[in-house]
């Protein structure tokens, strides 16, 4: 089992594929703040609110200088349909074979309904340009949670 991530420590990279045909690298986006966002699944109810929450706050995220990065287990063509069904105007990654999601510590055991599975626990982490992770979010409630990570991006570095 990785070391568990804690602010300060350098964010694994990656590179993965988007919904629409691109590869997208974290170290891409060195010298900007990255709001990482994993999510279990595309078109489900809490993702659908989280991923247009991120959206209807997209000029406000910019403006704090930030790039919005979402990761599930979905594929890209999945990843696809969800951004073209919601107007989503940040990038999807297809993590297929939950390599990053493992090396975040966002793919855990989960239950519902008795049943135990592996799956996505909801976490967001705020990357800083230096490609520190400056903030963790585990367990994330989507009701107000694009405003927590709006505030932290307003704090002074």
């Amino acid at each position: 089992m990785a070391e568990e991530l804690q602010p300060g420590m350098e964010a694994p990279d990656f590179t993965l594929p988007t919904g629409d045909g691109r590869t997208i690298s974290l170290h891409d986006f060195r010298g900007k703040t990255v709001v990482l966002y994993f999510y279990p699944k595309d078109n489900t109810s809490g993702c659908t609110a989280e991923a247009c929450s991120f959206r209807d706050n997209d000029a406000a995220l910019q403006q704090a200088g930030a790039v919005v990065l979402g990761v599930s287990p979905d594929s890209p063509k999945s990843h696809a349909g969800f951004a073209a069904k919601y107007g989503l105007p940040f990038p999807l990654l297809a993590d297929t074979d939950h390599r990053v999601a493992t090396a975040y510590g966002v793919w855990k055991q989960k239950s519902m309904y008795g049943r135990q599975y592996m799956g996505i626990e909801r976490t967001t982490f705020l990357i800083g340009p230096d490609g520190k992770i400056k903030r963790i979010w585990p367990k994330v409630k989507v009701n107000g949670h694009v405003e927590e990570v709006l505030a932290a991006l307003a704090e002074p570095a």
